[in-house]
């Protein structure tokens, strides 16, 4: 995994961040939801606030901000921003493609799926496409080892999993992004869930017993 963690340079970086009207209302409803004495428990959900209003991503001046909200040291703060690889610390692009490349995934192609997401988005893992439409990070297990391989797209709306993926469905799903098009979530190759991709001992006895049973 190539799982370092990268923050963003002091050019990007914005003098002073704060929650918009919306966002500060949510914030203070997530902070009451804490006994008295234990409002600091709201610090990961006002980091994916912060991130989900910045963009995407979490600027420095954010951790101070939710540091002063919650009283607490910005280190602590920063300590957990840091810590939890869902938080991004620099910009990832309007689509944060998460390449899968942990065991499951790269025994049943992840190679050809990075390969996949390099040719067709110009950028290897830590880039951003110049236009800031893409972002590209390779990320360990997702979870969806049964449709291996898969990659986990996320942008501030949504947040979707493609999962049995080769080279070609793979440049399909982005081209259709860069189109605005929203591309087919799930498995690509019309799986259900995460069913056996071809019949199992038992389904094929079953079908043949109903077959001689209608004959």
């Amino acid at each position: 995994m190539s799982g370092a963690r990268h923050i963003a340079p002091d050019a990007l970086q914005p003098k002073k961040f704060a929650f918009s009207a919306a966002n500060a209302k949510k914030a203070t409803a997530i902070i009451k939801k804490y006994p008295k004495g234990r409002q600091q428990s709201a610090v990961m959900p006002l980091l994916t606030l912060a991130q989900q209003q910045n963009g995407g991503w979490i600027p420095r001046a954010a951790v101070e901000s939710i540091a002063n909200m919650l009283e607490m040291p910005f280190i602590r703060v920063f300590e957990v921003a840091t810590f939890y690889t869902m938080y991004n610390l620099a910009p990832v692009g309007e689509f944060h493609v998460q390449c899968c490349t942990t065991t499951p995934c790269w025994l049943r192609g992840s190679d050809d799926v990075v390969r996949a997401c390099r040719d067709e988005l110009g950028i290897d893992f830590g880039q951003v496409t110049p236009d800031g439409k893409f972002g590209l990070t390779e990320v360990e297990c997702l979870g969806a080892c049964c449709n291996a391989p898969m990659i986990e797209i996320t942008t501030p709306e949504w947040d979707h999993f493609f999962e049995d993926l080769d080279y070609q469905s793979t440049r399909k799903v982005l081209a259709a992004l860069r189109r605005g098009e929203m591309p087919k979530t799930g498995s690509q190759t019309g799986r259900i869930s995460s069913e056996p991709e071809e019949l199992t001992s038992l389904s094929s006895q079953k079908q043949a017993l109903a077959a001689k049973k209608a004959g």
